[in-house]
């Protein structure tokens, strides 16, 4: 199991090689939810992340969910 420590509130930048079927490339996203997924062949392997989608601008897009590799967030955060 991962250990992951996700700070609600704070903007992850995801490349499309850690998202499971990127249909639009990279996003940044400002994390607002965070659940694992377990209905996926590779269990404990891929979580759901919950924000909004921030444009290259700044301004904030469309509420949306993305399923990425857990391998990509970070298991410990500075000062922890």
């Amino acid at each position: 199991m991962f250990d992951i420590r996700v700070q609600l509130g704070e903007v992850l930048r995801i490349k499309a090689a850690d998202r499971f079927r990127p249909t639009d490339g990279p996003v940044a996203l400002w994390v607002t939810g965070v659940r694992m997924a377990l209905n996926r062949p590779e269990r404990g392997e891929w979580v759901w992340l919950e924000g909004v989608k921030m444009m290259h601008d700044g301004r904030s897009g469309d509420q949306t969910q993305i399923l990425v590799r857990a391998s990509l967030l970070p298991a410990e955060r500075p000062g922890s």
